[in-house]
This record gives C-alpha cells, structure tokens and sequence, in this order.
C-alpha cells in the first residue's frame, strides 16, 4: 500500500513539472525550478508577515456583508470607534475574528480647525469628512449645506472662505462636483489661497510651496478614501522653507495691488 502511495505521488509530481515544462516551452524560455520555488516562498512569507487580513477602517459602522469570505481566526483591521450591526457582532464572536483597530490619526501641524462647506453635489462627501476630522481631533464649523437638495456652491464656498479670511478657523475645506468653482469663488475673497486638488502630492505641494490655506475638493473626480488621502495630506503639511514664504509673499503683494 505505501508503494501504491508513493507511486502515486511520484506520477503527480512528474505531471506538474511536465506542465511548468510546458508552460515555459510556449513561451519560449524554460522553467527554472529554483526560481519558482522562490516565488513561492516569498509570497508565503510575505502573507505571513502581514498584520491583518482585511482592511475596513475606513468604515465606521460595519454589517455582516462586510465580514463576508472571512475565515474564523481572520484578523480584521478596523477603524479606532467602529460599530458593528448585532448580527456582524455575532458573526465576529462565532468565527473569532481578531480586531485590530487603526489608532486615531493625531493632528501633527497648527491646524486646529477646519470650516467645511459643499453644495448638493458634495453633500455626502462632507458629512462623511467631518467624522474623519473630528478622528483627527480637529474642531469643525459646518456652513453647509444641509441636504442633497440643489443649492448654488458660490454660497458655501464663499461662507467658509470668509471664515478663513476673518480668522475664524485656520483652514476651509470646500467640496463640490469638481473643486473648480469653489476655488474660483473662494479665490475672491482677500488673504484666501485656495488650492483644488486631485491627489495627495497636490495637496501637499498646495501646503508646503504656495500656502494654501483653502482645499476644495470634487466629489465626482475622487473615491471618498482618495479624498480622505487627499485632506490628511493637506492637514499635515505646512509651510515651512524661507524660498515658499517669500514666493508666497509676492502672491499677497500681487493681490493688494489689485484690490486697492
């Protein structure tokens, strides 16, 4: 019987090599065996040396859907106050899901506060910013708007460059279908520099070399956790080099000179 076993073995052993074999003829170069076992190896390894399974926390409430396809055992990285519906509660006590919870982001910069605003169209992106701020232990003023209901964005905009402009709060953060008119708008208003970007490098780069002190964002050009990527870039980058401050400087010079 272990011959029959070994035998066996054998024939499944010669089958997968004549495969690989195979593989690398139609392609045109041969298979080295060394070298898929290496890749093999490393990608063990580098599965192994992960530190979650999933990654949710970007999620502050999650439902069973959410734990769907986990194993029991499986590690689950999730927001510092994430909830849980009953049944995804009851889910992660049967298949004892291991919780890591991603520690609260701390504000490592000046900013204290933010003034938000949106139109209809970044409504929802707003309101799912302002719990992200509040996480990163900022304070918030909220000028709207209140619903998904059609407003005009030269209002909101206009509203929280005011606030930044009267020192109200240190920065605004203004969202509508692609940022433009609400930086166009928020631009009119004097000692604003407000900055529409896409990415986190632009955001940074608005913060550390022009002084930006107003973002406006579009909801229908960035997923909500590009956008989130987007505003902790911005919150967490200053101005800093005296070549960025006098350069600024001059941009101040300029917009006294057309408002006198």
């Amino acid at each position: 019987m272990a011959d029959d076993k070994k035998e066996a073995r054998d024939r499944v052993r010669a089958l997968v090599q004549q495969v690989l074999a195979n593989v690398g003829t139609e392609q045109g170069q041969p298979v080295d065996q060394n070298e898929v076992q290496h890749v093999i190896v490393n990608s063990l390894k580098e599965k192994a040396g992960k530190e979650y399974d999933r990654d949710e926390s970007a999620k502050s409430l999650l439902t069973e859907i959410d734990l769907r396809g986990l194993e029991s055992g499986s590690r689950l990285r999730v927001a510092a106050n994430a909830k849980f519906t009953s049944l995804a509660q009851d889910i992660v006590v049967e298949k004892q899901i291991v919780l890591i919870h991603k520690p609260s982001r701390q504000n490592t910069t000046r900013i204290r506060s933010v003034g938000i605003g949106s139109d209809h169209g970044g409504f929802e992106v707003k309101e799912h910013l302002k719990s992200y701020l509040a996480d990163c232990g900022l304070q918030l003023r909220d000028f709207g708007t209140d619903s998904g209901a059609a407003v005009d964005y030269p209002d909101f905009a206009h509203a929280v460059a005011k606030s930044v402009s009267g020192k109200q709060v240190d920065i605004g953060i203004i969202i509508d279908g692609a940022g433009i008119g609400s930086a166009m708008t928020a631009n009119k208003v004097p000692n604003i520099r407000a900055a529409a970007c896409y990415s986190p490098a632009l955001a940074k780069n608005s913060r550390e070399h022009n002084g930006a002190n107003v973002l406006t964002l579009g909801a229908g050009q960035n997923s909500l956790d590009e956008i989130k990527q987007i505003v902790e870039a911005f919150i967490s980058t200053d101005i800093s080099e005296e070549r960025h401050q006098k350069r600024v400087a001059k941009i101040e010079s300029i917009d006294r000179t057309y408002r006198t």
